[in-house]
């Protein structure tokens, strides 16, 4: 009886443990997947909506969306061909594969996309979008469905705005890299690593899309040539739509608003009382912001504390050894760099753009007043136009090189 029992006991156990030596039962060969590592995305022009195949509808008995048609174009790896090691000689073979196609959403390209290639789809390997200014300043929520949906696409993924058209990217030859879309993708990471940028990445634009009290916004990118991409600025957003653009240098005016606390941008500083200059690095900051409501009005004051640099002098007659001559450029530096930032807030204020977060900072500290006046993203929109500010500007010059005389 007892060794019936035993016998029973282990072949039940041995039937619960070999169902997880089921393995990789559902695995599938990396190079049986189109693994798509890039998209750029255009509004369609006239003669490629009139090149669009009866793939996910028929032309004539299909409600099409009020959007206009766009363009995707996909990079996909090319088996084989993505180099794993530096580029050996004679190798020649292009790593990815370039195609384009239209489609009324998002989803509806990509349905036409995989009917031009042979292997399944997948998003799991997809390092950046691109989207063109014409597209962002239509509005991103019409690709926010299907690209949140899908459980494929990694929330750390690049989201970009072009200037050119964004299948221009996608046919990008970088010396540096041979892979387009990797080169794109880091350096938008190693801009935020240097200082030149905020962290960016697909899934902080969802969140700060989706809260109450703040606007996204994104690298804006333009092209030098035919292998070079330049930071040409950030392109600030009112709800999903793009409504303006700062300039690379006003990046890190911004940077100093938000908290970023490492520095990573130079500007040039007129030495007061010589009709010369110095170029001022900031290698940190300081920034602290309080919210009230003053006179009936949300109010803001911002302080922040540059600590600098000096890293090149126009001509030997500047003395950077004296004290003084050092608290005169200090001077003039933070009176700069004040008015930059009022200048930054009061045109963001005019585009109802609160890129900032400082409806998230009188929601999270006076939640009384958000909650009685504001509850509402469209009405902190309107009642941002009139908050008041008060800025204060310190900057710190610590070093002024190896040789200063």
């Amino acid at each position: 009886m007892w060794q019936n029992y035993r016998k029973i006991t282990m072949l039940m156990l041995f039937s619960i443990l070999i169902s997880f030596l089921s393995g990789c039962w559902d695995s599938r060969e990396i190079e049986k997947r189109a693994n798509v590592l890039a998209i750029g995305v255009d509004l369609a022009s006239e003669k490629e909506r009139k090149n669009e195949d009866e793939i996910s509808h028929f032309k004539e008995k299909f409600p099409k969306p009020d959007e206009q048609m766009i363009k995707v174009t996909a990079q996909i790896a090319v088996p084989g061909e993505i180099p794993l090691g530096p580029q050996q000689p004679g190798g020649s073979a292009k790593p990815v594969l370039v195609i384009e196609v239209v489609g009324h959403t998002f989803q509806d390209a990509m349905l036409s996309l995989q009917q031009e290639v042979a292997d399944e789809l997948f998003l799991g390997h997809l390092r950046i979008i691109v989207l063109s200014e014409e597209i962002a300043r239509t509005g991103t929520s019409r690709f926010n469905d299907f690209l949140r949906r899908n459980p494929e696409i990694r929330r750390t993924a690049s989201l970009v705005i072009s200037k050119e058209s964004a299948s221009k990217y996608m046919k990008l030859t970088p010396e540096l890299e041979r892979i387009p879309s990797l080169y794109l993708a880091d350096m938008v990471d190693n801009l935020s690593a240097m200082g030149k940028y905020p962290p960016s990445f697909i899934g902080l634009f969802w969140t700060i899309y989706s809260s109450k009290g703040q606007d996204p916004y994104l690298p804006y990118l333009k092209l030098r040539g035919n292998s070079t991409i330049q930071l040409n600025g950030l392109a600030y957003f009112h709800g999903d739509k793009m409504v303006g653009k700062i300039n690379p240098l006003e990046i890190g005016v911004f940077m100093s608003v938000i908290g970023i606390g490492r520095g990573g941008y130079g500007a040039f500083a007129e030495v007061p009382g010589k009709d010369e200059s110095v170029l001022i690095r900031t290698v940190s900051r300081n920034t602290r912001t309080k919210v009230s409501i003053k006179n009936g009005k949300p109010h803001v004051s911002i302080k922040v504390q540059y600590e600098s640099e000096i890293d090149e002098k126009e001509s030997a007659g500047i003395k950077l050894s004296d004290s003084a001559t050092l608290k005169k450029i200090e001077k003039a530096t933070s009176k700069d760099a004040k008015n930059a930032m009022e200048k930054l807030l009061a045109t963001t204020q005019k585009r109802k753009s609160d890129i900032f977060g400082f409806g998230e900072h009188f929601r999270a500290k006076l939640p009384n007043y958000w909650n009685k006046n504001v509850k509402t993203k469209d009405n902190w929109e309107e009642i941002f136009q009139n908050v008041t500010f008060d800025v204060k500007v310190d900057s710190h010059i610590h070093r002024v090189g190896m040789k200063s005389k």
